[in-house]
């Protein structure tokens, strides 16, 4: 009997209990790829691990037992052979490691012989993360692969919402997940060619809203709860949320990107109110234990252009809507400075010390002199800098 291979690249908390979680309950024997010694070598001397999906009713596990585990960094021939054969390419890396990942996978597909098109989904938490990895794929291959890739592989971005808490510090393989989950992928890159069956995969005709509801809404709150949260001293993301102003600053904020969202996507303002509750429910979840650290990391990547602050508060300002409450946000995001283990929040002091409001609104932002967003958000980062 053929059995359905899925080769994920990143064995960390998302990969494995998530996209592999997904996998798993749907067939496929998974493949776990990464660079990193501890984790291969756990994979590859565990036979099974454990996802604990946690909810308002408690807890289930499930028990994720069929899957293999390559080290890239020393078996790169391996894993080029497994994409050569596999049905499905997933990964959960980090935005900035795509392009470390892509020469491998275009030499799979490079070695592709069977006659069926690999689906390749990014499942990161950026916006059309498929087209940026195909983009780095892409520069890998042969003329003659690119004139035919249709038949070689298939490019489909998704959009993946759900939270994975602080795990406890002996979880080893074990992962700690909310239940809540929605995992989108656009369905017209297949077109002419089957896509992967994967059971709780919602494969849409426009991926775009999806991805602008889940990334303003589940990502705007629960950095705006973290970056407030810091500001004020607080250990983790409930007790932000126990903060009557805290909780209403974050409820604001989703009121204006609920707007947008509405305006923008033809989203009824009663369903993207619902999803508004739905997701401060979810953020101040007592259970989901969450350092405002961990939750803030890498300030530089939330405040760039096309992100959770600055993406949905520049649409708001060129329609003329408001926007302020984001702006509050933008400023916490702005405070969060030197924070031990984040490397992105020294780079961001740097930043801010070492060039003026004009350049490091610029810098980091990515925002045009000429935007109607601009002048406020450099007024913020001049009230910083002052100190």
């Amino acid at each position: 009997m053929y059995e359905k291979v899925a080769v994920h690249f990143g064995g960390g908390n998302i990969g494995r209990g998530f996209v592999a979680e997904f996998l798993h309950k749907s067939g496929y024997e998974v493949v776990f790829i990464d660079v990193m010694d501890s984790i291969i070598e756990a994979l590859q001397n565990s036979k099974h691990y454990t996802v604990t999906e946690i909810g308002e009713d408690g807890e289930r596990t499930f028990d994720i037992n069929h899957y293999r585990a390559i080290n890239s960094k020393y078996e790169e021939a391996k894993v080029v052979d497994e994409i050569a054969k596999a049905d499905v390419v997933t990964c959960a890396v980090g935005p900035n490691i795509l392009k470390f990942i892509a020469p491998v996978i275009a030499k799979g597909i490079e070695a592709r012989t069977v006659d069926y098109p690999l689906a390749v989904i990014a499942c990161e938490n950026a916006i059309n993360a498929t087209d940026t990895l195909a983009s780095f794929i892409k520069q890998k291959l042969a003329e003659e692969t690119l004139a035919t890739l249709d038949t070689k592989a298939r490019f489909a971005n998704s959009a993946i919402d759900r939270i994975v808490p602080h795990q406890d510090p002996d979880a080893g393989l074990n992962v700690k997940i909310e239940k809540f989950y929605e995992w989108c992928v656009e369905l017209p890159p297949f077109q002419g060619a089957p896509h992967p069956e994967i059971d709780g995969v919602h494969y849409v005709n426009d991926l775009t809203p999806y991805i602008e509801r889940k990334l303003f809404t589940v990502n705007t709150s629960h950095a705006t709860a973290a970056y407030y949260g810091y500001n004020r001293k607080k250990a983790l993301i409930h007790d932000a949320m126990e903060d009557a102003e805290i909780h209403d600053i974050v409820r604001e904020c989703l009121r204006e990107t609920a707007s947008l969202i509405v305006a923008k996507h033809g989203i009824s303002a009663a369903e993207q109110n619902d999803y508004v509750e739905q997701i401060i429910s979810r953020i101040s979840n007592p259970a989901l234990e969450d350092k405002v650290e961990r939750v803030g990391r890498a300030p530089l990547r939330k405040l760039s252009r096309k992100e959770r602050f600055i993406g949905p508060a520049s649409q708001l300002a060129e329609r003329g809507m408001k926007h302020s409450s984001l702006l509050g946000a933008v400023e916490m995001a702005l405070r969060f400075q030197n924070v031990e283990g984040d490397d992105e929040s020294v780079e961001l002091a740097k930043i801010l010390k070492e060039t003026d409001a004009k350049e490091a609104t610029t810098k980091l932002t990515g925002l045009e002199e000429t935007h109607p967003l601009f002048p406020d958000v450099k007024e913020l980062v001049t009230k910083v800098q002052s100190g």
